[in-house]
C-alpha cells in the first residue's frame, strides 16, 4: 500500500493537467514518425497538437489551474520541453523508460501529483488530440471538476454524428438529476464497432464515442488502480520511489518500470467501473460536443481542417485546379493537383504519400513494411531535433554524407569521438567555438576547420544569434551510433 499522507484539513481542489504523450502516429505518416510523432507536429495553426493540448484549458473561470504535467518517452524530452518553453510556460516532464500504455502512464502521474501531501483533480489528455470548439471544452471541464471533486470517475464522451467504426463507445446510463451538471452514469465501454452497429449506436442516442479525456482526484485513481490492477500499481510505485531529478525532467526507475505490465486505463479501471465492481468509485459520462478528432488518420485531418468551397484542404505550397474533397499537404516544395477527388497527397522532404481519402487508415501498412525493410524513412525525418538544434541530412553517398546543422545561441553538443569518420565543418553563419583535442578556437563565417578520425572534438554556439554550419562526413561507416561521449551538457552518456 502507497503511504500518501493528504492534507485533509485543506480542501485541495486544484486541476492538475496530466498530458498523455506516448503515441506515433503511424496512420499520418510520412509526417509523423515513430521518433518524432504527430503531437508534436503543427498540424492545424501554428501550435503543436501537444502545445493545442497545453493551451487549451488556458482561463477556465473558476478552476485553479496548476502548470501542466506530461508524461512521455524519453525520446521525445528534450523537444517538449522545447516546445513548452517557446509557449512561455513551465511545467513537470516524467519520463517513462518504456512504453507500457496509458494506465501505468496515468499512475505515474498520480503518484508525482501527490508526493507533497497534495490530491488535486487530474485532468487527463492524450497529447494527439484536436478541439474546434475550446469554450465548450472548457465550460464540460468546470463541470467535471465539481463531480471529480466528489470523489467520481469522470469521462467525456463525444456526442456523435456519424457512425464512425474508429472509435470506441459509451453506453449512458441514467442521467445524474442530484447534479447540474449535463452526466450520466456509465453503462458499459464496447469496442470500435462494425459499420451496422455503429449506426444502431448512433440512431439510439444511448451511445458516445469514448474520447480517452478523464478527471479524478489523484487519490481516487490510486486507489482504483491498487484494487484492480495491483500489479500495475505496484510496478510504477517501485519505479517512482526510485525517481531522479534530471534538470527539468523527472526520471522513474527503469528496471523497476519495466516490470509493469502494460495495459490501458479504460481495460485496467474503467471497464470494471461500469460494471459495479466493489469498492470502486462512481463512473460518469459527460457528453461533449466541441469539435473533438483523435487525428487518427489523414481521412480525420481532413475533416477538421479548414477548406475551400470544394471541399480542398492545403497546407503549404501548394497549387489546386479542378480538385474537390482533397487534402494536399506540402512540407517544402511545391505540391500540384490536378483533377483528383478524394486524394491525400503529402510531401516531406525525404517522402511522398499519395492515397485515396477512405484508405488512410491503411497507411499504418506502409509504416509497417518500412520497418520490416529497417528503412529510416519510418523512424526519422531527414531534419532531426537535438536538445541543441537540429541537423538535416542533405546528402549521402558512398563514405560521405552531407549535413547542415543549426546551434541555438548558448548550446553545445557533447565532447566526442568518432572511430570511423572524419568531419568537416563550414561556418555560414554564426561564431563557433570548437575544441579538437588539446585546441579551442573560434571559427566565423566562410571559414572551416577539420575534425580528424579518432579525434576528441566539440561544438559550441558562442554567439547571439544560432549557428549554422554545414557538415561533411567521410569514412566507412556513418551512421549515430558511431559515437563516444566523454562530457554531456544533457546527460545522455
Amino acid at each position: 500500500m502507497h503511504n500518501i499522507v493528504i492534507d485533509t484539513t485543506v480542501i485541495n481542489n486544484t486541476v492538475q493537467p496530466v498530458i498523455l504523450s506516448g503515441g506515433s502516429g503511424t496512420r499520418l505518416w510520412p509526417l509523423s514518425r515513430e521518433k518524432y510523432p504527430k503531437q508534436l507536429l503543427p498540424l492545424l495553426g501554428d501550435d503543436s497538437l501537444l502545445q493545442g493540448t497545453v493551451r487549451r484549458v488556458d482561463g477556465i473561470d473558476g478552476v485553479n489551474l496548476a502548470a501542466p504535467m506530461i508524461v512521455c518517452n524519453e525520446e521525445y524530452r528534450f523537444v517538449i520541453a522545447e516546445q513548452l518553453r517557446l509557449m512561455g510556460k513551465d511545467g513537470v516532464i516524467v519520463l517513462e523508460p518504456v512504453g507500457r500504455n496509458t494506465a501505468p502512464a496515468l499512475t505515474l502521474a498520480a503518484l508525482e501529483a501527490s508526493k507533497a501531501g497534495h490530491d488535486p483533480i487530474l485532468l487527463v489528455m492524450p497529447a494527439d488530440h484536436v478541439v474546434i470548439d475550446n469554450l465548450a471544452f472548457q465550460n464540460a471541464v468546470r463541470e467535471g471538476t465539481v463531480l471529480a471533486a466528489k470523489g467520481m470517475v469522470v469521462t467525456f464522451g463525444i456526442t456523435p454524428d456519424c457512425p464512425e467504426t474508429g472509435y470506441g463507445y459509451i453506453q449512458t446510463g441514467a442521467k445524474l438529476k442530484e447534479f447540474s451538471a449535463d452526466a450520466f452514469s456509465i453503462c458499459r465501454f464496447v469496442e470500435k464497432p462494425d459499420h451496422e452497429t455503429a449506426q444502431q449506436y448512433v440512431d439510439s442516442g444511448d451511445y458516445l464515442w469514448n474520447s480517452g479525456l478523464f478527471m479524478m482526484r489523484s487519490s481516487v485513481w490510486i486507489s482504483a488502480i491498487q484494487q484492480c490492477r495491483s500489479d500495475i500499481f505496484s510496478a510504477c510505485d517501485n519505479a517512482w520511489r526510485a525517481e531522479q531529478l534530471d534538470g527539468s525532467f523527472v526520471r522513474v526507475g527503469k528496471s523497476e518500470f519495466e516490470q509493469c505490465p502494460s495495459d490501458s486505463i479504460d481495460y485496467a479501471v474503467m471497464e470494471k467501473i461500469a460494471a459495479g465492481q466493489s469498492n470502486l468509485p462512481e463512473g460518469v459520462v459527460i457528453p461533449l460536443s466541441a469539435g473533438w478528432s483523435d487525428v487518427g488518420a489523414w481521412g480525420s485531418l481532413w475533416e477538421v481542417l479548414p477548406k475551400d468551397v470544394h471541399g480542398n484542404a492545403t497546407q503549404g505550397d501548394v497549387m489546386l485546379t479542378d480538385c474537390a474533397d482533397t487534402l494536399a499537404f506540402s512540407g517544402g516544395r511545391l505540391v500540384a493537383c490536378v483533377g483528383v477527388t478524394d486524394l491525400v497527397v503529402v510531401e516531406t522532404s525525404d517522402a511522398i504519400l499519395v492515397a485515396h481519402k477512405s484508405k488512410t487508415q491503411d497507411v499504418k501498412k506502409i509504416v509497417d513494411s518500412l520497418k520490416l525493410q529497417a528503412r529510416s524513412e519510418g523512424l526519422l525525418h531527414r531534419k532531426v531535433y537535438r536538445p541543441w538544434g537540429w541537423y538535416d541530412s542533405v546528402d549521402i553517398g558512398e563514405r560521405f554524407q552531407v549535413k547542415r546543422m543549426m546551434v541555438k545561441s548558448g548550446a553545445k553538443l557533447s565532447l566526442q569521438l568518432h572511430h570511423h569518420r572524419a568531419e568537416h565543418w563550414v561556418v555560414v553563419k554564426g561564431t563557433a567555438r570548437v575544441t579538437r583535442g588539446e585546441e579551442s578556437y573560434l571559427v566565423t563565417e566562410n571559414e572551416s576547420t577539420y575534425i580528424p578520425l579518432g579525434t576528441k572534438h566539440r561544438l559550441e554556439n558562442v554567439g547571439k544569434m544560432p549557428l549554422e554550419i554545414i557538415e561533411v562526413q567521410s569514412g566507412a561507416y556513418l551512421a549515430e551510433d558511431d559515437i563516444e561521449r566523454f562530457d554531456d551538457h544533457y546527460g545522455r552518456l
